[in-house]
Order: structure tokens, then C-alpha cells, then sequence
């Protein structure tokens, strides 16, 4: 495969789920100022018409979120085709789901929420953080939520009570704890990591599919994540559109942070069939 490099100055911005909704809105505002997209999706389709449609450098890779080896492979792939990377948007997720559904899977047997929301995210930013280095200044933008609930780490893949929005807001807030201790682990050597909420209830697929009112425009998401992706701001922090916000107090438990790490990690060997730490 080929390798690139940001000869002409522009930056390299990979966005997960940018065949649709915020990710395909921000892919196409990027593109049309000049910085390279590597177009994420699990269609390869999807991903070819996206392409077509933003014109500019774009690139794609291909993977499905529910299966956290093929999340590996992708972060190898980056790896192997890009000499940097200066920006990484976890947008890709899903929401609650329709009315009255009920519990899912990953293939990985893992809740499916918690699975593609924030452990795919989780996992790929890990991985890629070598390269996220060797390009500073670079970024992680996690894109989460304002709906968020606290984990019950008695019962965190909601085995026993299921709740279609519990599993949506847990893993929200999941991804906060995450951006804050990377954040913290990555402290002094060029990369920022925040997360937002980037607007309420915008006009997406997943909104329409929960049944829910629109209340906002894709564009002012949009314009709250470009702030992230583009200026600096401190990192560690979550932000509610383009003001710093308060999560839920979850988020700031060093012990509650420590305890899914772990869970973290073992759910992701055990998805790769990785027997030691």
C-alpha cells in the first residue's frame, strides 16, 4: 500500500462513521478546505459515494465497530498507509435504538452499545497513538454525549436490567472517562484528547430512528467539533457545543476511571484472543 505525508502542509484527519450524519458533514467541510479525509465506514459503497461526493485528498478504510479485531486491523492499516496523522475523530456510534428494542451483542459477545460507542474508540485511539505522537501537535476528539449515566461496574454489560437508553448514556459517559485519562497519560507530549457533546438531538439517522424531536441542525455539531479538531483548548476536558461543561461526576472518580480500564482491557484481549495483558 502507499504511504503519504503532509508534503503541501495540509493536516491528515481520520473520522470514524463519516458515511453519515455529523462524520459525513464534517468530512465534507474538511475536505473543501484542503486537509486529507480518511473516510471511515463499514461499506465500502458508502464509503466510495462519500468520497465521490466531498472531492478534495480523501481516503478510506473500511471496518466494522462491532468486531474489535477488525478495528485492529484498521488502526494497522492507518499505520501502514500514512506517515502521520494529526487528528482523530471517534464519531462513529449508535443510539438507543428504535422504541422497545431490547439488549444486543457485539459480534465479540459484548453489549453492543458499549462495544461500538466506546470500546472501538477506545481501543483504535490506543492503538494509534504511536503515530498521534510522531505527528504533534495532533488531536483525539471524542465525540460523546450529554446524555450520560454512571456505570454499574456490578453489572456494566447490563446482563441482569437492560435499559435501551441506559446502555446509550453509560457508554457516553464511558468515552469521557476514557478522555480523561488519556488525556492525563498523554500529558507532555503533543496530543490533546477532549470529548463534547457536540449539539442536541441534531438531524441524524440515529435521532430519527429513536423517535426523538429535532431539535438542531447537523452544521451546529459540526461547528462545535471543527473547534475541537481546530484550536487549542485545554485537554482532559468535555465540552457541551463549544462551552467546557461538567460531565457526570463519574468522570472525575480516579478509582471508577481505574476500575473500566481494567474492564476495558480485558474485554478487548479477550475480543482479540490475547490470553496476557
Amino acid at each position: 500500500m502507499s504511504r503519504f505525508n503532509q508534503g503541501n502542509g495540509m493536516r491528515t484527519i481520520l473520522i470514524t462513521g463519516a458515511t453519515d450524519g455529523l462524520g459525513r458533514h464534517l468530512a465534507g467541510r474538511i475536505a473543501s478546505r484542503g486537509d486529507r479525509v480518511i473516510v471511515h465506514g463499514r461499506d465500502a459503497d458508502r464509503v466510495r459515494r462519500v468520497r465521490e461526493e466531498i472531492g478534495g485528498a480523501t481516503e478510506g478504510v473500511l471496518a466494522d465497530l462491532a468486531d474489535l479485531r477488525q478495528v485492529d486491523r484498521m488502526a494497522t492499516e492507518v499505520e501502514e498507509r500514512f506517515d502521520r496523522l494529526d487528528v482523530l475523530v471517534n464519531n462513529a456510534g449508535i443510539g438507543g435504538g428504535v422504541p422497545g428494542s431490547g439488549r444486543e451483542e457485539s459480534r465479540d459477545g459484548i453489549e453492543l452499545r458499549f462495544a461500538v460507542n466506546y470500546l472501538a474508540g477506545c481501543h483504535l485511539a490506543r492503538r494509534l497513538v504511536p503515530l498521534l505522537v510522531r505527528s504533534a501537535p495532533a488531536r483525539i476528539v471524542n465525540v460523546a454525549s450529554a446524555g450520560q449515566q454512571a456505570i454499574d461496574f456490578g453489572d456494566p454489560l447490563l446482563t441482569k436490567e437492560y435499559g435501551r437508553q441506559r446502555a446509550y448514556s453509560q457508554s457516553k459517559l464511558a468515552q469521557i472517562m476514557f478522555t480523561v485519562d488519556l488525556a492525563a497519560e498523554l500529558a507532555g507530549q503533543g496530543v490533546s484528547v477532549t470529548a463534547l457533546h457536540p449539539a442536541t438531538y441534531m438531524d441524524t439517522t440515529m435521532v430519527r430512528d429513536s423517535g426523538a424531536p429535532i431539535l438542531s441542525p447537523v452544521s451546529e455539531g459540526g461547528d462545535a467539533t471543527l473547534r475541537l479538531i481546530d484550536e487549542d483548548v485545554p485537554s482532559g476536558r468535555y465540552f457541551n457545543g463549544t462551552r467546557e461543561a461538567r460531565a457526570d461526576s463519574q468522570a472525575y472518580d480516579a478509582e471508577a476511571r481505574a476500575r473500566l480500564r481494567v474492564l476495558s482491557d480485558d474485554l478487548i484481549r479477550r475480543a482479540l484472543g490475547q490470553t496476557t495483558p
